[in-house]
């Protein structure tokens, strides 16, 4: 036995049509959630659409996930508009994949195989497994791995020329074998002209009475195939069983968005307290400091800078725009060019403008801002009257006293000015001022007197 891999020709490759299937029937009990495994989060996703992407970039002719039918309808909403079979049981991988072979008929080229719990996987990965069992025609390609440590992995026997003669589980491995570090990955690529006689031939008679996919490469050996080994990096064939493996894959994959947005000339000024989301979209010489959370659906434009303890969701920065620290931007949000918004500013399905500033302590909801306005300290839009919500509209150049509400629906006008302190209710025309307060009344020489008094009755 030798622990190397498969020494293929350097011969020209010409890939074949691909079709990926993508197992996620599994229930994941050991999360201890009503929520499918595959649909747990990893940087803002559910996992499969993480696996789907992968498969995406290699343009494949079909992708088929395999659903039971507990978690059907959720999955398939998930994953459409992409094709699902349901596998009536758990009867294993095999019988899972037999579960999609409708869906496969008339595809002839590859067929690749992955779990929906593995969100690490990348296209790379998919294309060395691919390549590796185009160039040797192997009828069966399987994912190696070398953990640090090989403990309870299946371990995979291969020849003195790199071809894969087996899949030895750990229980059922000799010392020898145990001894192999290049461990089974699970992600299998097969020719699609073998595939159908190989499933066929796998049967249950095992402990568990499940029909093991692995099974295949011992079943292609016995007729004469060839079997081949990809070894890729062990992270990108890391599964989720457990919260504890949901949470390690979730730290990995925010490593890869950190290291991708640093390479594309982002500033993360702390970045192991910065969390992206794999869809998050930067210009060039962005800055984020610490404590920064990203949720999906935020593009950040050139010299944007977002100061520590920042949370952002849905929502757009424009070129130069300045976030927090300890600002709050929800669902809906454009920051214009060079706008500002300061600490502990909440913004919902807001524009503001080019230029236009809210610097502390304010909430804009369902708002439009203009170019340049000033939005005070303390200013709330009152846009929702327990029914519906309404919008609020400042004009370009305005200026918004500190603790003012807005009460929607209304407008202020451009180079208008509401004075601090006001409730305004009514439409505000361009260029005038808004008052909404009592007059000041002042009664000299009453706190002298109310002292006095207190003292007396606290006296008697």
């Amino acid at each position: 036995m030798s622990d190397s891999t498969l020494s293929v020709s350097s011969a020209p490759l010409v890939r074949r049509p691909l079709a990926c299937v993508i197992l996620a029937a599994g229930e994941g009990t050991r999360l201890k959630s009503d929520i499918p495994k595959v649909l747990h989060r990893v940087a803002g996703e559910p996992m499969i659409a993480h696996v789907i992407r992968a498969c995406e970039a290699l343009a494949p002719a079909r992708i088929v996930v395999v659903v039971s039918p507990a978690n059907d309808d959720l999955i398939r909403a998930a994953v459409a508009p992409y094709l699902c079979a349901v596998q009536p049981a758990q009867r294993g991988t095999a019988d899972a994949l037999r579960a999609a072979e409708e869906a496969l008929q008339g595809h002839e080229g590859d067929v690749m195989v992955l779990f929906g719990d593995t969100p690490l996987v990348t296209p790379a990965t998919l294309q060395a497994l691919q390549d590796a069992r185009n160039k040797t025609d192997a009828a069966v390609a399987v994912a190696g791995f070398r953990p640090a440590s090989p403990g309870a992995y299946g371990r995979l026997v291969v020849d003195s020329s790199g071809g894969l003669e087996a899949i030895v589980e750990a229980a059922d491995a000799t010392p020898a074998e145990q001894a192999l570090t290049l461990c089974n990955g699970g992600v299998m690529a097969f020719d699609a002209a073998r595939l159908g006689p190989l499933l066929a031939a796998v049967t249950d008679t095992n402990a568990k009475h499940e029909f093991y996919l692995t099974d295949t490469v011992r079943l292609a050996r016995k007729r004469g195939w060839a079997c081949a080994v990809a070894t890729l990096e062990a992270d990108d064939v890391l599964g989720v069983n457990t919260r504890t493996e949901l949470a390690l894959v979730n730290t990995l994959f925010q490593n890869r968005l950190r290291q991708a947005a640093m390479a594309q000339g982002v500033t993360l000024e702390d970045p192991a307290t910065t969390i992206l989301s794999a869809d998050t979209v930067f210009g060039r010489d962005v800055v984020i400091g610490s404590h920064v959370v990203i949720d999906p659906g935020v593009v950040i434009e050139d010299r944007a800078v977002i100061s520590p303890f920042c949370h952002l969701t849905h929502a757009h920065l424009g070129p130069g725009a300045t976030v927090g620290p300890f600002a709050r931007l929800r669902p809906g949000t454009e920051v214009g060019e060079d706008a500002h918004v300061g600490n502990f500013v909440e913004l919902k399905k807001t524009r503001l403008g080019r230029g236009a500033k809210a610097g502390h302590l304010t909430y804009l909801g369902d708002s439009e801002v203009g170019d340049g306005a000033n939005i005070g300290a303390g200013t709330i839009t009152c846009n929702y009257d327990g029914f519906a919500k309404a919008t609020t509209r400042i004009g370009a150049g305005a200026f918004i006293g500190s603790n003012t509400a807005l009460v929607a629906p209304v407008a202020v006008g451009k180079g208008a000015y509401v004075g601090a302190g006001s409730v305004i209710t009514k439409d505000v025309p361009d260029d005038a001022l808004a008052l909404a307060r009592s007059p000041q009344d002042i009664r000299f020489g009453w706190a002298k007197k109310f002292r006095a008094l207190m003292r007396r009755d606290k006296k008697g």
